[in-house]
Parts: structure tokens; C-alpha cells; sequence
């Protein structure tokens, strides 16, 4: 079996998760939890780990992380080694705690953090742990609504300064944005994992293909490596689309630039050549696409449905 792909480089932002093994508890009680949480601060004040948003559940977490010194394998080495040690010492057992290696998606922050910290600190809701996520309390939501004095290393003022530049409005919105879907079925946004390593459109795709990746790699040590580098062409797009979506020409056309826009890997100057539009008319399309499939669930079944067949799934 192929490692798993790992990129690292300064200032790169990742949702980690790590399960127990066989999927048995990591956390036994409280004080295995604090313990835990000592680690976090440790692997902030040691190797400059910057953490966002955490959960910690009964068999896994969950943690949004920053890098400013692209050392993602060394922090993870201190957080999983020095608790798996604690855990085995105080239990007198041997062996792995964890399943196999820690689950590490690369996040384009930009499009990605409202949602991804929303999706961590709802999970002990929709676990059925809690009724709302305040009342969790080995969760950062606490301190990102003011019912806990924040941890040093805990850096709340990134996702919150995306709601409002003023602190106390932006808890409030925070709490709103969060709250909004404790009772409502939605999409986790992991649905959009590329070659189950990046969480991020095709433009921040490309962007670390080309800054990131060395293609001399094996494949075969590397299995998540070919996927960067396997593209659909634009008339493959184009004609998988026309056959699932023949009904509505403009809207066809639509789903084709978002389509091409999100897998194509193609410039929107390139894009837009081909449908004879300009790079803002791209955006634009592809915007609306994006938008509509929100709400329209047959048109996202539609789309859902190209992309399957053209073997694109992210996930």
C-alpha cells in the first residue's frame, strides 16, 4: 500500500484527524483529554504549530493547524508520539493507539475556514455527545463564544476576524453562523477532497502542483501523486456534459465553464477562448453554478453525475 501524500511548506493550513485503532477510545476520561490538549500547547510554544479550532471526541479528533514553519510531520511526531507514550504509560499497555497514520488534508483556507471550523465544532452535535455545542467541553467553541478564557496557543482571532473586524460582534455572528445548522442536514465539506489530500477548488489545486510537487516521485510510492496530474481536456468536459444536461442550452453552457473552471485545470483566459467570453464572464458563470447547486439538489444530483462519470470524484 502507497504512503499517503504528504506537502508541507510555511504558512500551509491542514485539518488533521487521527482515529484510535481497531476504533477504540484515545480519550478515557478528563484527564486524558487535558493531557492531550498540554501537547497542543506544547507543539505551539516548541515547533510554532499555530491551532485554530479543535475537537476532541471519544475515538478521534479533530484539529485545524497552521504551519508557519512548514513542519507539519514534526509537530504531528510530538502531538500523536508524546500522547501515545502518556496513554500506554498510564494504561501499562504496548503498541499503536492510532489507526495508521493521522489523516492530514491541506486546506485553501480562503474558501475553507468558516466552513471546516463550523464542521468541527459541530461534531460532538451530530455525534448525539451534546444538544448544542457549547455545552462541550473539550471543544474550542467555548472560547470562540466567550465561555471559556482562551488557551495562549489557541489563535481564535483568524476565523473570527473573517465575521466582523470587531471582536465582540464577531463571537455573536460566530455563534449565529454556527448554531444555524445544529438542526439542519448539511454537506460536510470534506465532500470536496482531491486525491485525498487537498481540500480546495482547482485553482488552489494547480497552484501547489506547481509550487509543491515533484512529478519525478514515484507513482507507486505515491499513488495520490498521479491524480495531479490526470486533467480531463476541455472537449472531454464539453461532451459529458451535453449528454446528462441537453434539456437547457444556457444552462448547459453554465455547467460547462464550472466544470471546466473546477477540473480542467485550464487558465480562465483559456476557458474563455472556448466559449467565447472573457476571463470575468468565466467567474461569473462559474459563480452562478456554484451558487445555484446549493439550493437546486436535482441539478447537483446532474452534476454530481458528470463528474462520476468522468471519474473526477474528489473524494
Amino acid at each position: 500500500m502507497g504512503r499517503p501524500l504528504r506537502i508541507e511548506y510555511p504558512d500551509a493550513f491542514y485539518h488533521i484527524t487521527a482515529r484510535g485503532n481497531e476504533r477504540q477510545n484515545i480519550f478515557k476520561s478528563n484527564r486524558d483529554r487535558e493531557r492531550f490538549l498540554g501537547y497542543l500547547g506544547s507543539a505551539s510554544e516548541r515547533y510554532k504549530a499555530i491551532i485554530h479550532t479543535y475537537s476532541l471526541m471519544d475515538n478521534h479528533y479533530h484539529i485545524l493547524l497552521q504551519t508557519p514553519a512548514g513542519n507539519l510531520s514534526q509537530i504531528m511526531h510530538h502531538i500523536n508520539g508524546a500522547y501515545t507514550n502518556y496513554f500506554n504509560v498510564k494504561r501499562k499497555r504496548s503498541g499503536h493507539l492510532f489507526q495508521g497514520r493521522y489523516k492530514a488534508l491541506l486546506v485553501d483556507i480562503d474558501e475553507y475556514a468558516q466552513e471546516l471550523s463550523r464542521y468541527i465544532h459541530l461534531n460532538p452535535v451530530k455525534a448525539g455527545m451534546v444538544e448544542k455545542p457549547e455545552q462541550y467541553k473539550w471543544s474550542s467553541y467555548r472560547d470562540y463564544i466567550n465561555v471559556n478564557k482562551s488557551s495562549k496557543w489557541l489563535c481564535t482571532d483568524f476565523v473570527l476576524s473573517l465575521f466582523s473586524i470587531k471582536n465582540s460582534v464577531a463571537k455573536k455572528q460566530y455563534r449565529r453562523f454556527v448554531e444555524s445548522m445544529i438542526d439542519v442536514e448539511y454537506e460536510s465539506p470534506l465532500k470536496n477532497v482531491f486525491a485525498s489530500t487537498i481540500l480546495g477548488g482547482r485553482s488552489f489545486i494547480n497552484q501547489i502542483r506547481e509550487r509543491h510537487l515533484d512529478r519525478k516521485k514515484s507513482d507507486r510510492d505515491l499513488p495520490d501523486l498521479r491524480q495531479f496530474y490526470e486533467m480531463p481536456d476541455l472537449e472531454k468536459i464539453i461532451k459529458q456534459a451535453a449528454k446528462v444536461l441537453n434539456e437547457d442550452a444556457a444552462l448547459l453552457k453554465r455547467v460547462q465553464i464550472y466544470l471546466c473552471h473546477k477540473f480542467s485545470g485550464q487558465k480562465l483566459k483559456e476557458i474563455g477562448l472556448h466559449f467565447g467570453i472573457g476571463v470575468s464572464g468565466v467567474s461569473q458563470s462559474s459563480r452562478r453554478v456554484a451558487l445555484q447547486i446549493k439550493y437546486d439538489k436535482k441539478l447537483t444530483k446532474k452534476i454530481d453525475k458528470i463528474i462520476s462519470d468522468l471519474n473526477l470524484s474528489t473524494v
